[in-house]
């Protein structure tokens, strides 16, 4: 007599397969059996005043009216912006004449400032009494117009 042909690997394939089966009916099943979505309505979230979303919609008497008027777009504008005197006065720390540069001190807060041969209206050498004016330069701020005192 001749051996089955069905071995333990297929059966055990078969009832996985069938186990398969079953899961996948009864979910099918289950998902005929809830309700559906009845519409828009339910699928509608809001957020609340903390930025969470909820799906209760909000309290009308927590509602805050804002006037479209009331809302300022852009930089605001400054107010009393004290007038800074652009001009400074210093002292001539160190300078060059070879290289055409050196660095002034100011007299206010001892700061000491870059200065270069072509931002000068005269000749300047150390130890002068001189006046100057700040730009923004590429590495910082730059004395510019500088002016013996």
């Amino acid at each position: 007599m001749g051996r089955s042909q069905e071995t333990f690997n297929k059966k055990e394939k078969e009832k996985k397969r069938l186990k398969k089966r079953q899961e996948k009916q009864a979910k099918r099943e289950e998902r005929k059996s809830k309700p559906k979505v009845s519409g828009f309505e339910d699928m509608i979230s809001y957020v609340d005043e903390y930025g969470n979303t909820t799906d209760t919609p909000p309290d009308p008497s927590k509602k805050i009216v804002v006037n479209a008027e009331d809302i300022k777009l852009g930089v605001p504008k400054r107010e009393n912006e004290e007038e800074v005197d652009a001009v400074r006065m210093g002292k001539v720390e160190f300078f060059n004449d070879e290289k055409g540069y050196g660095f002034i001190k100011e007299n206010e807060t001892n700061e000491k400032f870059f200065v270069h041969v072509s931002s000068l209206t005269e000749e300047i050498v150390e130890n002068d009494k001189v006046s100057f004016e700040l730009e923004q330069g590429p590495k910082g701020l730059n004395a510019v117009r500088v002016k013996k005192v």
